[in-house]
Formats: C-alpha cells, sequence, structure tokens
C-alpha cells in the first residue's frame, strides 16, 4: 500500500517577491526624499508673465552697490529690521516686495530672508517681465 502523498513541500523559499517589496520601498523613500527640503526658507516667486498688486506692502531695495532703502529711505545694514517693522506696523498684510540688483551675492539675499522668517513675514523676490 502508498500511503505517500503526492504534494511535497518545497523547502526552497522564493525571493522574488521579498526583492519586489524592497524595490517598492526604496522607490518610496526616494520620492520622499526629494520632497522634503527641510532646510529651504518659504519664498513666494512671482512669475515673470505676472503684473504685481497695485497695493503692494512694503518694498526693500538692495542695489547693486549694496545700498538698502526700504520705499525712498536709505537705511544701514544694522537698521533693516527694526525700519521693517516700523514700515510694516500700520499694514495689515505683512508682505514684503525683496528688489535685489541681480549682481549682489546671495548671501545678503538669504540675510533678509532669514529677518522676515524670524518676524514671520511674507516675502516676495521680485522679477522683470519677459
Amino acid at each position: 500500500m502508498n500511503l505517500r502523498s503526492r504534494n511535497k513541500v518545497n523547502p526552497a523559499f522564493n525571493m522574488s517577491s521579498m526583492t519586489d517589496l524592497v524595490f517598492l520601498l526604496l522607490i518610496f523613500f526616494i520620492i520622499l526624499s526629494t520632497m522634503v527640503s527641510p532646510y529651504s526658507l518659504p519664498v513666494d516667486l512671482p512669475n515673470g508673465k505676472n503684473k504685481s498688486k497695485e497695493n503692494q506692502s512694503v518694498s526693500l531695495r538692495i542695489g547693486s552697490d549694496l545700498v538698502y532703502s526700504v520705499g525712498n529711505k536709505i537705511i544701514g545694514v544694522n537698521e533693516i529690521e527694526s525700519a521693517l517693522k516700523i514700515a510694516l506696523e500700520p499694514k495689515k498684510d505683512k508682505s514684503i516686495i525683496l528688489r535685489i540688483d541681480k549682481s549682489v551675492p546671495s548671501g545678503y539675499m538669504v540675510e533678509v530672508l532669514g529677518i522676515a522668517k524670524r518676524n514671520k513675514w511674507k516675502i516676495v523676490v521680485a522679477t522683470k517681465p519677459e
């Protein structure tokens, strides 16, 4: 009498489903890491084709000679934050237009962006229309 079963269990482990899972996780984390940028400052960059609003809040200008001005008043480097606080105090919309010359090193712009972030002001970098 033959009592052996015809269905034998294969002791080998199939790795194909495990490799599929690993590749899916790898793709997920690669996509996720490109979306998250914890060291960037939020800046609203306007499109070159759009016109800016007529009633913008306050304008900060940094010229090619590194002269700062809020509105039409020339200020020193150490007076940026206090001058912006005074100019933004009566305004309901706390937003700044940053007009910076393209020859100015980016470190000066980052300094102004840091001041805006610290005070939770919105800032827009002005561009020329295309």
